[in-house]
């Protein structure tokens, strides 16, 4: 989707009740942002829209890149450089090494790049005992970095790599993870945002 360099409209501001509901909505998708919400979403601070390609709308506070939306509906995806500040609050998958340079192209992520020996999906379990902030939900990574539940079709997920400390791509599941167990092939992630591309070199100052 942001594989070509990107034209941008102006920066439009949002009212502080569309602000809230976005708020909301980050908040929902993504419970474990919930102790750091302030520091994403400063109140004091504007919140503004651009407006991309293919109805996509990016959110940024003071030049930086927060989340996008496509046809201002359904889930509100991070920017890269919002997972590398909070990595833990995002689910998240692992490609094995072979997998880096097609999804650093563009390409579909297939699942063989994640049932190999280097590649990593969520694994259930319980978690109990472990303190969480209020209205938290009981999720998470654990110690190796797999997401404690199964992750469905349609949802966002950030895509980790063996060997690398920071995500490359973001998108939304075309397949759920339990399904990726079961039948190790076909495609996982479709028109993802990755490192390097349109939406990663794009100017919002």
């Amino acid at each position: 989707m942001f594989k070509k360099d990107l034209g941008a409209s102006p920066k439009q501001k949002l009212k502080s009740s569309i602000q809230r509901s976005l708020r909301n909505s980050l908040l929902s998708t993504y419970p474990l942002l919930t102790p750091h919400i302030d520091e994403v979403l400063p109140k004091k601070s504007s919140l503004e829209q651009v407006k991309l390609p293919d109805r996509v709308s990016l959110y940024v506070i003071e030049g930086q890149p927060l989340f996008y939306q496509q046809d201002n509906a359904g889930f509100l995806v991070p920017h890269l450089r919002l997972v590398h500040r909070f990595p833990q609050a995002f689910p998240t998958i692992r490609i094995d090494r072979g997998a880096i340079r097609f999804v650093l192209s563009g390409a579909t992520l297939m699942a063989p790049g994640l049932t190999s020996k280097g590649g990593r999906l969520p694994e259930p379990k319980e978690r109990e005992g472990e303190p969480v902030a209020e209205g938290v939900p009981n999720e998470g990574p654990d110690e190796e970095g797999r997401w404690s539940r199964e992750l469905e079709k349609g949802e966002p997920v950030v895509v980790m790599a063996e060997g690398k400390e920071e995500a490359c791509a973001i998108g939304l599941l075309v397949m759920g993870t339990k399904d990726v167990k079961e039948k190790g092939k076909g495609p996982v992630i479709e028109e993802a945002h990755f490192l390097g591309d349109g939406l990663w070199r794009l100017n919002v100052e």
